[in-house]
């Protein structure tokens, strides 16, 4: 069972109404899915990506599968990263999964008209949501608005943990017109209860 809107991982048990965490009320994207929870072998293949621009196979193979349940898309912008990160890194690891998912459901990716205007605290597991939410907000801002409005757009990043990220991404895209805003990661983190 999961969230309707954020995805958010209950258990394995099935709910015969949608459900909803509520803690994803205040969040500015539509829909948000990931192909996995955050663990084992797709957390070690995540981690891996962050290292080197390489899908790995089996990753490869579970974006082309999940074609299907993509909602309709006019374009997909990845999440940007800072300046500073992406020169340090040498590339945007939201825009090589985002690529490979153009290519699996044939809509082009726009990894311009989006960018991260103020550098952000690397996110760590310690950081509970608040932080998390402070360390974004009011840092993404939309270029090319006219390339964003009216439009569906599909927004791609690595895992979806607290949601933060995402929502302030889909928070400015949305100020500049973009029609619908549905999230697509790799990975959802667990959701604490506590």
């Amino acid at each position: 069972m999961r969230c309707e809107k954020c995805g958010a991982w209950f258990g394995e048990a099935a709910a015969p109404t949608p459900v909803l965490c509520h803690k994803c009320d205040d969040h500015h994207y539509d829909r948000a899915f990931a192909l996995g929870i955050y663990e084992k072998g797709l957390a070690a293949s995540i981690l891996e990506l962050k290292r080197s621009p390489a899908i790995a196979s089996r990753l490869r193979k579970l974006v082309a599968a999940s074609r299907d349940l993509i909602p309709v898309t006019d374009v997909i912008v990845p999440v940007p990263l800072s300046k500073e990160r992406r020169l340090d890194r040498g590339f945007n690891q939201a825009e090589v999964i985002a690529l490979k998912v153009g290519d699996a459901i044939g809509v082009p990716v726009d990894a311009h008209s989006v960018q991260r205007h103020l550098p952000t605290h690397i996110h760590r597991v310690g950081m509970d949501d608040k932080a998390r939410e402070l360390s974004v907000r009011n840092v993404f801002s939309v270029k090319r608005p006219g390339l964003i409005a009216g439009k569906r757009v599909l927004l791609v990043d690595d895992v979806f943990t607290s949601g933060a990220t995402v929502s302030n991404c889909a928070k400015a895209l949305k100020k500049n017109g973009a029609s619908e805003v549905n999230v697509f990661t790799l990975a959802r983190a667990v959701m604490r209860t506590f």
